[in-house]
């Protein structure tokens, strides 16, 4: 098992976070509303050519949302990556272990 993989998912709505606990024993709060503006699919990034990680943001904090977003529904997509169907209707960004690990904001603090 890698550090990169979560060992326990929780969709907390009423705090408006996704909670990853890692098998590092690391435990990462995500806010929905930065983590959907985090999305990585290809129409949020505005286009192929800016795919990949260093096209990732670097800071959750850095990503201020002008509205409120709720998850609707969250998805385990095989063994790698969670799908969200978010309230504004956008469901194609396929966020992966590894860039979920990479985007916890409890590191923020140790950059």
């Amino acid at each position: 098992m890698t550090p990169a993989t979560p060992t326990n998912i929780t969709l907390d709505q009423p705090a408006r976070e996704l909670v990853i606990n890692w098998a590092d024993g690391r435990e990462c709060r995500y806010p929905l509303g930065p983590l959907r503006l985090a999305c990585p699919c290809v129409e949020c990034r505005g286009g192929h050519e800016r795919m990949g990680s260093q096209y990732d943001p670097r800071r959750l904090s850095d990503l201020i949302p002008t509205r409120e977003y709720e998850v609707e529904r969250v998805e385990i997509v095989g063994n790698y990556a969670l799908q969200f169907i978010w309230n504004d209707g956008h469901n194609t960004g396929i966020y992966t272990w590894d860039y979920l690990y990479r985007l916890c904001p409890t590191e923020e603090n140790h950059a």
